[in-house]
């Protein structure tokens, strides 16, 4: 077996693994670069030709796992795409919404070119379309947890749950040759024990070679009731201020999961009662594909489900699915609450409401996901005096918070924990999904723990295991 890091190697975004097996080769993960400065990766030829690819194994249906698919299929690829029914309901809506954010956002870039006189760094068109979106759906294989599939001779692979987001999982990829097999472990993104919503990660003890993501290497989250304490107070004196609680928001996982807590603190009078705006199509959709596949969720949501109640609703929620009622946002008087996409402010419609609300000072920008580096989350993040949002320059006068215990990242501890379960191996543990100080922290650490080779791969390095 070989393995070649096409992304997510050295930084958090673009989950691309290519394992070459024999003459079978395949791509665990297929996403997209988030990070402002290696977003053009994605606009760079493919390392090798789709069309020699056999199948796509995904970890879970974040757009950085799973963004670049139409592209891959636009290149010429025709294999097929495993994944989890819970995945392959949200990859849809995702793919289906980042090709309709590629094409506005070309169109758009065209328009202020050609009226600024200049060209960007990129081509003023759309990396796919929602047409190139569509020709990808029926290449999906639907695979449950725990069952194991052949993916070519030789060649199986098991999903695992991984505790992320609904559908997520640990990809077990298992190549027997004789009497012999050998087994390379992709973690993908690890959730956390004991988290509302989702089940604990599995816990796997053997392999020949793991890969590793590194989000939080260097350091762990507060409690989570550190967390939702932090969200009601910010809540409570923004509302005192008059202003709006602007949530930039991860519409997979991280919308329903503040859902679920807006609803507990609403019923037990810890926040006021606001009007609360969830203006996300997509986190709409992806909440139905949560309601369609309460039986993957945790115990006690299970339980919710069969008592007739909703985790997901709360009084004064308002969908906005449309333009115009996204619009009819900003002429609401006193205070309000709005979760809108996307998670890192890199497109959608939470540009609109930070232009409209980062120059307030009684309003706040609260931040509940991690903000990778190059991204406009990021940017605010860092409190600078102005930032440039749709074009125009906005001065920073909002209050800006950033609540570390809603991620849905193991933290560092966790993962220290997770790897330390193996009995047997591994012999190399790549370390990927990271940036620099996360991911040489949790090296130095694993490298006087663990007896194998500790490895953080550079972009485009390939390995023979």
């Amino acid at each position: 077996m070989k393995i070649t890091f096409l992304g997510a190697a050295r930084n958090v975004t673009g989950s691309r693994f290519l394992v070459e097996a024999g003459k079978c080769r395949i791509l665990v993960d297929c996403g997209l670069h988030q990070e402002w400065g290696l977003r053009k990766r994605d606009w760079e030829p493919f390392p090798v030709d789709p069309q020699s690819i056999a199948a796509v194994l995904l970890t879970h249906a974040h757009v950085d796992h799973c963004g670049y698919l139409p592209r891959l299929v636009r290149g010429g690829f025709r294999g097929r795409i495993f994944c989890t029914p819970a995945t392959a309901g949200i990859a849809r809506i995702a793919l289906l919404d980042s090709a309709h954010l590629q094409e506005s956002d070309a169109e758009y870039k065209r328009r202020r070119h050609a009226r600024e006189k200049r060209r960007g760094p990129r081509p003023e068109e759309p990396l796919y379309t929602v047409a190139d979106a569509h020709r990808t759906f029926p290449m999906f294989r639907r695979v449950n947890i725990g069952r194991a599939f052949r993916i070519g001779t030789g060649l199986k692979a098991v999903f695992h749950e991984a505790g992320h987001i609904l559908g997520s999982v640990i990809v077990e990829l298992i190549e027997q040759r004789s009497r012999r097999s050998h087994r390379i472990v992709f973690s993908g993104d690890l959730g956390r024990g004991n988290r509302p919503l989702l089940r604990d990660p599995a816990l796997l003890e053997e392999a020949d070679a793991v890969v590793m993501e590194s989000t939080y290497g260097d350091e762990d989250h507060p409690s989570d009731e550190e967390a939702v304490e932090t969200m009601a107070r910010v809540i409570r004196e923004t509302s005192d201020a008059g202003g709006n609680i602007v949530i930039p928001a991860f519409a997979i996982g991280r919308t329903q999961e503040i859902l679920y807590h807006l609803k507990r603190l609403t019923e037990a009078q810890r926040i006021p009662r606001l009007m609360t705006f969830l203006d996300s199509p997509m986190a709409i959709e992806v909440t139905g594909v949560f309601v369609e596949n309460a039986g993957a969720l945790d115990r006690a949501t299970r339980a919710m489900f069969r008592a007739g109640e909703s985790p997901f609703t709360l009084p004064m929620l308002t969908p906005t699915p449309g333009t115009d009622a996204s619009k009819s946002i900003n002429r609401i008087r006193g205070s309000a609450i709005i979760l809108a996409g996307s998670g890192m402010c890199t497109g959608g419609r939470i540009k609109h409401h930070l232009a409209n609300n980062i120059g307030r000072p009684e309003s706040t920008i609260l931040f509940v996901g991690y903000q990778a580096q190059g991204t406009l989350g990021h940017e605010i993040v860092g409190r600078p005096s102005s930032v440039r949002i749709l074009g125009q320059i906005h001065p920073v006068r909002a209050r800006i918070v950033q609540v570390e215990g809603f991620s849905a990242h193991a933290g560092r501890r966790e993962l220290i924990r997770w790897i330390g379960n193996f009995r047997r191996g591994p012999a190399k543990l790549f370390l990927v999904h990271g940036e620099a100080a996360a991911i040489e922290s949790l090296a130095t650490t694993l490298r006087e723990k663990l007896p194998g080779e500790v490895v953080v791969p550079e972009y485009g390095a390939s390995y023979n295991l």
